[in-house]
């Protein structure tokens, strides 16, 4: 058996000051979501999300983010077509049949929420809308396994179930990860079952009443493997092939999720 990390537990005060983010993290997608069109540039995107975010007295998560000495320049994570996560926004102009993704991080008051999901621009190909569904219904199964009692690899087997019999694959090289008074904190929440040399890595721990998670399924329309742009950001699938991201914040409470993150 696996020891537990250390893993916070949120009081119903914590919880409360984290739902505050996270509906603020959830009207910005459902805000940004009417700009997403042919023409719009990715920096108009993330201007609008920082003012929307700062308008509701929030802080943009992402923004000035440190990894590895790198600060991230910008308020939102906006990936295109072959990116997966933390494309940096720019003069990059949206064009018809792309799908792009919106990963957006909120503080407010000590607490963050966490979110991202993953848009058509105008018409997009059958094959795009399919593996945006199957994203989107293997976060939905993941969160049906986040109840008190189960373990991390309940989550990360039944998305990768889900994805694998759709003929997609999961990311192996970016996880989900707990949150509260950190955008990531422990546990990491992997969309995969780690092969036994891996386990170490990503500890099957035990799930409890007042943790919190983000689970983040990415997956790729094509194989697995990714690299990391000159950027030293921006993730991109090997084989060119689009991939697609969805995200909630939920904190575990029974046997139902709370969903904080859920877009009206």
């Amino acid at each position: 058996m696996v020891a537990d990390v250390n893993i916070s537990i949120r009081t119903e005060d914590e919880i409360s000051k984290m739902e505050v983010a996270c509906r603020i993290v959830a009207d910005v997608l459902n805000h940004v979501r009417g700009f997403v069109k042919p023409g719009v540039t990715t920096l108009e995107l993330d201007a609008i999300v920082e003012d929307f975010i700062r308008t509701r007295g929030g802080e943009p998560a992402f923004k000035g983010y440190e990894v590895d000495g790198k600060l991230f320049p910008s308020s939102i994570c906006v990936s295109v077509d072959e990116e997966v996560v933390h494309g940096m926004p720019g003069q990059r102009m949206l064009k018809e049949g792309q799908i792009v993704t919106i990963d957006v991080g909120v503080q407010k008051d000590g607490f963050f929420g966490d979110s991202a999901y993953t848009f058509g621009v105008g018409e997009i190909s059958t094959d795009k809308q399919r593996l945006l569904d199957a994203t989107k219904e293997s976060l939905r199964l993941g969160i049906e396994q986040a109840i008190d009692g189960n373990r991390v690899y309940d989550i990360a087997r039944a998305v990768q179930t889900h994805v694998e019999k759709q003929g997609f694959s999961v990311v192996r090289e970016l996880v989900g990860h707990g949150i509260g008074r950190h955008l990531h904190e422990e546990p990491p929440v992997p969309n995969f079952v780690p092969g036994l040399l891996h386990r170490s890595r990503f500890p099957n721990a035990r799930l409890k009443n007042g943790m919190a998670l983000a689970i983040e399924p990415m997956v790729n329309m094509g194989l697995f493997h990714v690299h990391t742009a000159s950027d030293g950001w921006t993730v991109y699938t090997a084989d060119g092939k689009p991939s697609a991201h969805f995200e909630h914040t939920i904190v575990i409470d029974g046997t139902t999720p709370r969903i904080l993150t859920l877009m009206e």
